[in-house]
């Protein structure tokens, strides 16, 4: 019998030229019980898919190498996982792959996050090389990207952390079953649904975030972005994690510059709320 690891690795190349394949097989993991946890997953492929950056090489233009490789890294731990479980050979080749034995076994918000953000945090490090010849605004949104997520984890497991004083909403703001957790998620109403971004930069997109997205980066996020990466490194375990901030500053694949995420004209929206959050981290 083929072991679990590299039956996942051969679902996952056959289905990599296909976007609505990759939808399937991402959606065919959430069934039953698990079904609900699927909402946040799955409405952010769909953001991916509609910008064209999991299109095959031979397209015109071509996907991006790099979401589709994170993309690959995600649905051949979830597969592998599934195999596991339905009684193919083998034990969790990573510890990705066990964390989501783990939600398989016994589903919950806490969980579900610990399994998807140790998949993804795992495709940023593995493929850093490949981010670089991005453009510089598509490393930025790479960063956003990773930033909300681990946010969004710590909305359920650490909302404190994640909400200051309107922590006893971060259980419900951050079930990924939930369609509030789009809020934190969905980047369709911050950033252009187009790749690649040609004649975009970083100020440009900073500049062009709707209001309450930016109220949600600047005012909730940033000024809690020490100790949210600390969290994620404690609570996924993965070693590189402490790599990615620099200086207070997200720096995956991108010189850290303090100006792209502390900058006080980008904050003016959202001042009150970035004030409770510096407040209560004090």
């Amino acid at each position: 019998m083929i072991d679990a690891a590299d039956a996942a690795a051969t679902r996952v190349r056959r289905i990599a030229d296909g976007a609505a394949a990759r939808l399937r097989l991402a959606a065919g993991f959430y069934t039953g019980n698990r079904f609900p946890y699927g909402r946040a997953e799955l409405s952010f492929l769909r953001w991916e898919i509609a910008r064209g950056v999991l299109d095959p090489p031979t397209a015109d233009p071509p996907g991006s190498p790099w979401w589709r490789a994170v993309n690959d890294s995600l649905l051949r731990d979830k597969t592998e996982a599934l195999l596991l479980a339905d009684g193919h050979s083998g034990e969790p080749s990573s510890r990705s792959v066990q964390l989501w034995s783990e939600f398989l076994s016994k589903p919950s918000p806490p969980a579900w996050y610990r399994a998807h953000n140790a998949s993804v945090v795992t495709g940023y490090l593995r493929n850093a090389t490949l981010a670089l010849p991005e453009l510089p605004a598509e490393r930025f949104m790479m960063n956003v990207a990773l930033v909300r997520v681990l946010h969004a984890h710590a909305l359920v497991a650490r909302p404190r952390l994640a909400l200051g004083p309107f922590a006893p909403l971060g259980r419900i703001l951050g079930d990924p079953r939930g369609r509030t957790v789009g809020f934190f998620l969905d980047l369709r109403s911050a950033f252009p649904e187009l790749y690649p971004l040609h004649g975009l930069r970083v100020e440009d997109l900073v500049a062009a975030e709707g209001r309450l997205p930016r109220a949600l980066d600047y005012g909730i996020i940033v000024p809690r972005l020490v100790p949210l990466y600390d969290f994620a490194s404690e609570s996924l375990g993965l070693p590189g994690i402490e790599d990615l901030i620099s200086d207070g500053t997200p720096c995956y694949a991108l010189p850290a510059r303090r100006s792209d995420w502390h900058d006080t004209n980008a904050r003016r929206l959202s001042t009150r709320l970035a004030a409770y959050a510096v407040r209560l981290r004090a």
